[in-house]
């Protein structure tokens, strides 16, 4: 076969592939292939088409915008063609862009002033926003008619629809536009919106998207407005089209400037820069700032500011000459999953880890992706062998978003989980989750498999000392992966405990290690003796207790012994702990096990700096009517619980009068089923039995209703956000967020309108920059201090 010959072959698979691809992206909004796979292919077309002319045809993917109208909707024809862009992958196309803009401006205009390497030209940039293009067309400033791109020349009319998106104005505002105003720009959905989406569709068992573009689209083009008006939808105008009657200003920025004017959300990150040198500083610039940003780019696009000389330029055959889209590197590519393998948490959970044939996702090499757990592998549908999208975004893990079933092979196998664990080989169980209420408990399983070997893993002891060690909880300079590794694998650390046991003559004899070395592990040891509560309680790795919640148990509970001692019922008291939360906490306590280290600990030195009285505020907080209705008693409710909480002084005559026939025949306010309910419950001696405990414990504590109430002293700092940004020298950013909190304020990482103090050391950048922009109170660190001792801090 010649050359032509392979030419005509390839070129005609090409369009075919790309076709489908586009009908499942633009119509189906189902992409089966991420964009960089596309852009690949569509690439390789160009390219094959530029060297056989004679092969180009009108109907070539590489000669029309990609898309099609939706059968379903009505269709609109753009009296102004909706052109794509070209697309730039390196710095490389970027410079050929300005170099052609120049020339041609050269040509045209006989100007010498963009003869240099770097043109000089006057270009608009913005973020490329990965959504749906869409026209709108005001009528003597009422919108009257809203279509799709679809092919560039026919689109659909979706007028019903993008009248439902909220920042869309219906009717212009001010005065002086044409009597026929098209605007052109994209529809999409920000990171938290679509993520509240996803969240409504999990709980009520519906069908989740695999990205705001995807989900912008789907909303779009619902052929019932209704749902379309309760989805996050936003638009943001990057053009415009047809102008009837009435004139516009001469450049693309002020275009775009009179437009918001007239009530047209535009982009905050338009900027008007010099030359590609200009454009290249806001690329690397938005680049940086990509993952603060609200919602998803893909790329940054430069414009010709100046319309007359965009008219000049003119168009290719399916893209302005004056624009470019430069792309960021692909965050999502596609590769094959070659193996599934199962990891070991500190906690015993077993997650699966993705083995992929190697493949540069965002300019990294991706070999691992995470997989989450078994109903994650059972809601993609993966199995060893397929073809998968990963997607990368960040410093985010790699992970799959999605499986291309047409590429499945044949010899493809499912993803089992191992009935032992791949490390000490003991016995892997699935995770159950109990639901309690009134009187009936239910059992479900849960997503989680977990080894049951605890300590006696050797996976589990290894991450359970680095999370002892970490900064957030013990804070053991030096300590780090491989130091641990060595002191479990020459069995000189068996449990936490004892690390405050080693030697010089241990240390020193590890791998790396020297005289001062040893000895500066040591003293990082020793200095970690005396923890706050909270940072022990969050080191010691009990399940579902995090920092937030180790520091909620410090401070209502106030001392170890209580937070060993405490009953689930109990500590379902305090904000933000559930029954599940609250029974992982009390099990861990009762494992004796776990109680053999903490003894250890605490006979090995461990002295926490900080215990006192349970917090004021929990003083006789529990009620007698909440403590029965916690009981969960058959058919007794809030207000029965009331009822009774009236009628009986105390939980001993309560009972009493439970088994006492006459005395509930006469009580009013409560239903016969309650009363055969409450008479069967205590009837039930270990029912009798846990009741007097946790009244017991609730007295223990103060929290009891008959405890004597507190005054509760206001934190000064209570109700106020404080943001900390750039390098503190006094103190690491960790302890400025210790004592913030403990003055009561919330320490958050992001500034907003709410934000009462931002504390701003050296290097702070853009969240300076916004609290500048929002009129927030700022402070350097010398003033910052100067507060907190004042505040005995």
């Amino acid at each position: 076969m010649t050359d032509a010959q392979d030419a005509v072959t390839r070129i005609a698979a090409l369009r075919g592939e790309i076709d489908a691809h586009n009908y499942r992206y633009y119509v189906l909004d189902e992409p089966s292939v991420p964009d960089a796979e596309y852009d690949r292919l569509f690439g390789e077309l160009k390219t094959l088409e530029a060297e056989h002319p004679e092969l180009v045809t009108p109907d070539s993917p590489t000669q029309r915008v990609s898309g099609a109208a939706l059968a379903a909707f009505g269709t609109i024809r753009h009296e102004v063609p909706m052109l794509s862009l070209g697309n730039a992958f390196a710095d490389e196309n970027l410079q050929d862009f300005d170099r052609s803009v120049g020339k041609r401006l050269r040509e045209e205009f006989g100007e010498t002033d963009f003869a240099g390497p770097d043109s000089g030209v006057e270009y608009t940039c913005e973020p490329k926003l990965d959504g749906l293009a869409v026209s709108l067309l005001y009528e003597a400033g009422i919108l009257t008619r809203g279509a799709t791109r679809g092919d560039g020349t026919t689109g659909e009319d979706i007028t019903a629809n993008v009248r439902t998106i909220r920042n869309v104005p219906l009717r212009l505002q001010g005065e002086g536009w044409p009597a026929v105003l098209e605007v052109r720009g994209e529809v999409f959905m920000s990171r938290a919106g679509f993520e509240a989406l996803n969240a409504r569709a999990m709980e009520s068992g519906g069908k989740t998207f695999a990205n705001p573009r995807n989900a912008a689209a789907g909303s779009l083009r619902q052929l019932d407005s209704r749902i379309t008006a309760q989805r996050p939808l936003e638009f943001c105008c990057y053009g415009f089209g047809r102008v009837e009657g009435g004139a516009l200003p001469d450049t693309q920025y002020d275009i775009l400037q009179r437009l918001r004017e007239w009530g047209i959300p535009i982009s905050r990150e338009l900027r008007k820069v010099q030359g590609a040198s200009g454009c290249r500083a806001y690329y690397e610039d938005i680049g940086q700032r990509r993952d603060a940003l609200a919602y998803e780019i893909d790329g940054v696009v430069y414009k010709v500011n100046r319309l007359d000389w965009q008219g000049e330029l003119g168009f290719r055959a399916r893209e302005p000459r004056w624009a470019l889209a430069h792309k960021f590197p692909a965050r999502e590519e596609l590769t094959e999953l070659l193996n599934v393998e199962f990891q070991v948490g500190r906690t015993g959970a077993i997650t699966p880890v993705a083995r992929l044939k190697p493949v540069q996702v965002a300019g990294v090499t991706v070999t691992n992706a995470t997989l989450h757990n078994m109903d994650e592998i059972a809601r993609l549908g993966v199995m060893i062998g397929d073809s998968v999208i990963v997607r990368r975004a960040g410093d985010v893990i790699p992970q799959i978003m999605q499986v291309v079933p047409e590429r499945r092979p044949a010899d493809a196998r499912p993803v089992e989980i191992p009935t032992h664990c791949p490390v000490c080989g003991s016995a892997v169980e699935r995770t159950q989750l109990i639901k309690r209420g009134k009187g009936k408990e239910s059992v479900s399983e849960g997503a989680v498999y977990r080894c049951v070997g605890r300590l006696a893993c050797q996976a589990q002891l290894k991450q359970a000392i680095i999370h002892f060690a970490s900064r957030r909880a013990m804070d053991i300079d030096g300590l780090g992966d491989r130091i641990v590794e060595q002191l479990v694998d020459r069995e000189l650390v068996k449990s936490p405990a004892d690390l405050y046991t080693l030697t010089y003559e241990q240390v020193v004899e590890l791998e790396g290690f020297a005289e001062v070395s040893s000895r500066n592990l040591l003293a990082a040891i020793e200095a970690s003796s005396q923890p706050t509560l909270a940072r022990f309680i969050f080191a010691l790795g009990i399940p579902e207790v995090g920092e937030e919640t180790a520091k909620r148990l410090a401070r209502a509970l106030g001392s170890l012994q209580r937070i060993r001692e405490a009953l689930p019922e109990v500590l379902v008291y305090l904000p933000d702990i559930g029954p599940e939360v609250a029974f992982e906490i009390h099990n861990f306590f009762q494992s004796a096990h776990n109680r053999d280290v903490l003894e250890a600990l605490l006979a090995n030195g461990i002295e926490l700096a900080d215990e006192g009285e349970v917090h004021a505020e929990f003083s006789g907080y529990a009620t007698f009517a909440d403590f029965l209705d916690q009981l969960h008693i058959p058919y007794l409710g809030k207000t029965g619980a009331k009822t009774l909480a009236t009628a009986f002084p105390t939980l001993a005559a309560l009972i009493e009068g439970s088994q006492d026939w006459l005395t509930f025949k006469t009580l009013s306010g409560l239903n016969e089923r309650a009363k055969q309910g409450l008479r069967e419950y205590f009837a039930e001696a270990d029912n009798v039995a846990q009741a007097l405990a946790i009244e017991a414990q609730l007295k223990a504590f103060g929290m009891h209703w008959e405890s004597t109430r507190q005054v509760v002293q206001g934190l000064p700092f209570a109700g106020q956000t404080w943001v900390l940004t750039g390098t503190l020298e006094a103190m690491s950013r960790d302890a400025a967020k210790e004592r913030l909190e403990a003055l009561g304020a919330k320490v958050s990482g992001s500034v907003s309108a709410k934000t009462a103090v931002v504390v701003a050391g050296p290097g702070a950048g853009s969240k300076l920059t916004k609290a500048n922009e929002l009129g927030v109170k700022v402070l350097d660190e010398d003033a910052f201090l100067q507060i907190l001792e004042a505040q005995g801090q």
